[in-house]
Parts: C-alpha cells; structure tokens; sequence
C-alpha cells in the first residue's frame, strides 16, 4: 500500500512538473496555429482598352519581370501615332512660315525704317512664339500616342506567379481595369495572429518558428518584422435602421483578441512552394 501510495505521488509530481514545464515554455514562447501565407498581390492593368489579340502565358505560369502577358489589339494606336506624326509636322511647317515672316518683316524694317509698324512687328513675334507652343503641343500628342501603342503590350512588372487567369484571345479589356493577378514571388511572408496577452514581451526581430500544414515535416526559421496597431472593431457598426450592432457577450468572459504578427523567413528551402492562404503555425522564440 505504501509503495503505491509513493508510486502515485511520484506519478502525480511528475504530471505537474510536466504540465509546469508545458505552460510555462508556451507562456515564454507564444504559439498559434492561426497563422498564412502572405504575399503582395500586383493587380495587372492594362493602361488602354482594347481586344485581346494575343496571350503569351497561362494560368499559375512563372513570369519574370517584363515577360509580354498579352497583347492588345494596336491597330487604332498605331493610326493614332501616324495622325499624331502628321499633326506634328503640320505644326512645323507653320512654325517655320511664321519665323521666315518674321525675318522677312524684320529685314525689311531694317532697310527702310518704318516700312513696317511696330504693331506688325509684335504679331509676328507673337505668330512665332504661338506656332512654338502648338510643335511643342504637337510633339506631346506624339509622345502620347507612342506610349499608348507601347502600352498595347502588357507586361509583368515583378517576378511572379500568374493565377485566376480567367481572360482568352478575343476579351475585351478595359483600361484601369484589373485583368489578372500576378503574385510577387520575392514578397512573401507569413502572417500569425496572436492573442494580444501573449504580446507583452514581443519585440520586433525576435526569432519565430513556422511550421506550414503542408508540409509538418521541415520548420522554417524567421524574425518578426512588424506586430499590428489596430484590428477592425465589430461593435458598433452602423446596422439597421440606421442603429449600431452590438454583439450579446457573457460579463464573466473576456475574450482576447487576436492581432497579426509579420515573420519574414530567413530562407525557404527549393523543395517548398510557399502559396498564398494556406495555413501554418507560428512560435515565437523567447530571447
């Protein structure tokens, strides 16, 4: 009887410590499974409207910076530039009749004083200076068209990856309007919310450990880059009739809230494939 009393304590002792040892290495090192994958999203715009004549990648495809996406129909953009070409020479051909005005004027009034009003003399001199304004409108016009046919070829702006490619040959895209999103291969980071009373001690660039569900296996090593200020407040928002929500709670519960927490890896390994969204587990390395 006393032997199992002893074995029972020692049992019981050793659950405690254990359990001590437990709360007290969470308490020291915050942990959430609450945590994702996170990376700028580049909305790729075309910046002119236009069909889509040709695309040069497919859905989930890899793009560096500056690969072709897909090309809108230039056809009107090229007339535009040639109009455009035209309307610039025109311009300088009336620049150069309002200069040889003025220095036939000018001449003229040189070799027989008061031949020509000095009336005459500021219209041409004002002629000129407005024949300079319309080559130097001219030229900006021309400068436009050029860039808009240049904008017929969409392309990507960083290295990434293309996804919800949902745009044929034969759309219709629209100028400012978002036609595909393009992930930025060399932005991400994950992102784990934490209860705010596990964030009294936490600094930034304090070690973390993320373990991704994809893959439970390799734990990846970071620092945190940034801890959030504020999160949206449910309570209070306008409801109906123009009254404000207020969720029923319990007064004997507090629940705390939850903030997000900013790790940036040190290194991913070649053989993981970070996705945006998907879930992972985040700890917090206590100094």
């Amino acid at each position: 009887m006393f032997h199992k009393t002893i074995t029972t304590a020692i049992l019981a002792i050793a659950a405690g410590t254990g359990a001590y040892a437990y709360y007290t290495h969470n308490v020291q090192n915050p942990w959430t499974r609450d945590g994702q994958v996170r990376a700028h999203i580049v909305q790729v715009t075309p910046r002119v409207t236009g069909q889509v004549v040709a695309f040069h990648v497919t859905d989930n495809q890899e793009v560096k910076a500056g690969d072709v996406l897909f090309q809108v129909d230039d056809s009107q953009y090229k007339a535009g530039l040639a109009s455009a070409k035209a309307a610039e020479q025109q311009a300088k051909a009336l620049l150069r009749k309002a200069q040889n005005e003025q220095h036939r004027a000018e001449a003229l009034e040189q070799k027989v004083q008061g031949s020509v009003s000095t009336l005459a003399l500021n219209n041409y001199e004002s002629a000129v200076e407005t024949a300079e304004a319309n080559v130097a409108a001219a030229k900006a016009n021309t400068q436009e068209a050029a860039l808009l046919l240049e904008y017929t070829e969409v392309k990507a702006p960083v290295d990434g990856y293309i996804t919800n490619l949902n745009y044929r040959e034969g759309s219709q895209v629209v100028a400012s309007a978002p036609v595909v999103a393009l992930i930025d291969e060399n932005s991400f980071w994950i992102e784990g919310f934490f209860k705010e009373t596990d964030l009294s001690d936490v600094k930034l660039d304090q070690k973390a450990r993320v373990t991704l569900l994809s893959d439970s296996k390799q734990v990846l090593e970071g620092k945190i880059e940034s801890i959030g200020y504020g999160i949206s407040k449910a309570d209070g928002s306008t409801g109906n009739a123009l009254l404000p929500n207020v969720n029923p709670n319990f007064q004997w519960i507090r629940l705390a809230q939850r903030l997000p927490v900013k790790v940036k890896l040190d290194r991913v390994p070649d053989d993981i494939q970070l996705r945006v969204g998907t879930t992972a587990s985040v700890q917090i390395l206590s100094d």
